[in-house]
Formats: C-alpha cells, structure tokens, sequence
C-alpha cells in the first residue's frame, strides 16, 4: 500500500485545480468574447436539441457554461465561466467552481446550462453572494436523438440543469456542489 504525504496529497489538489483551469480562457475572456461562446453555446443547443426551444421560452433566466474544465487526481476540481440571460440578453456574468475528493483521475470539459424557471427561483440566484446548486434543481439529460429529457416533474422544477458536451476521461459530470459567484470578465 503507497502512503501520500500530507505535502504530496497538497500538491496533488493544487495540480488539479491548475488543471481544471487550463484550456478554459481564465484571464483571457473579455465580455465579447464570453458571450461568443455563450452564442455559440446557445445556438448548438438549438440546433443540436429543439427541445431546449420549449424550455428557453419557459424560463425567465438562462445561465450558459460554455465551457467548464475538470481535472481529479484523487483531489479534483472545476473550473468555468458563462453568462446570465433575461430575454436572451446578458445581465450578469458567472464564474463556476467545485472541488471533489475521492477515487478519481482524468480530466474533461463539459458546458451546462441552468434555466430558471420561477422569479423567485432567479431572484434567489441573482442576489446570492455565492450560490450553490441545491435540491431543487432537477436534471435534464438530452439523448441520442436530439431530445432533451424533461418530464411534467422536471418542468416544474424551480431550476432545470443541462449537462452536455462532455469530453474526455473521467467519469461524470456532476454540478452538485458547483458555487456560482457573480465576476466582472
């Protein structure tokens, strides 16, 4: 059996939220160039999954992760930046981050959106200082076929959470204690 020093098990974390970083624009992306990917993100979504049509018109808030980067060695952690709509126009911009420990190792990327279906679902969201993603959030997986999974359940959720797009080698993409903090890009 390998024992990890407390120094190595430090370093091992610290390489992994490097990683998480790495790839994703952390410093680089202006406010145009954020909500061009977030177009882009938009726009494949449309036209990757109709169904999303249905459920953009229902929401009265959309926050777009482009682009979120994950990396575990038995510590792991996220990293990603994306942009809050009202009516299809950005009000606010997000940075998201999360840290994991436990059997892990690999790193991926993966976009998410989180559509806000109540006011005080999005009210909540936008007055936080720092809001993580709870019980109320219901998950939509899209399938091979272009739909996305939302049910009579599901659509009644105060927040509805996408996860797509996933590339690479770990298993899973999970938004589960993913903080969301409001950031100037």
């Amino acid at each position: 059996m390998t024992q990890i020093s407390r120094r190595g098990l430090i370093l091992t974390g610290a390489a992994s939220l490097g990683l998480a970083g790495c790839g994703n624009g952390i410093g680089t992306d202006g406010a145009a160039k954020l909500d061009a990917r977030v177009d882009a993100m938009r726009d494949y979504l449309l036209s990757r999954y109709p169904g999303t049509q249905d459920l953009m018109s229902k929401a009265v808030g959309v926050l777009y992760m482009p682009l979120m980067t994950e990396a575990g060695f038995g510590f792991g952690g996220a990293y990603g930046r994306g942009a809050l709509r009202i009516n299809n126009v950005t009000v606010d911009y997000y940075s998201a981050a999360s840290a994991s420990f436990g059997f892990q190792i690999g790193a991926q990327q993966y976009a998410h959106a989180l559509f806000f279906m109540t006011e005080p679902a999005l009210a909540e969201f936008r007055r936080a200082q720092g809001w993580a993603l709870g019980a109320d959030a219901r998950y939509a997986l899209p399938d091979g076929g272009g739909a996305i999974g939302t049910d009579t359940t599901t659509t009644l959720a105060p927040v509805i959470a996408l996860v797509f797009g996933q590339a690479g080698l770990i298993a899973g993409a999970t938004l589960e204690g993913t903080k969301y903090t409001r950031i100037i890009p």
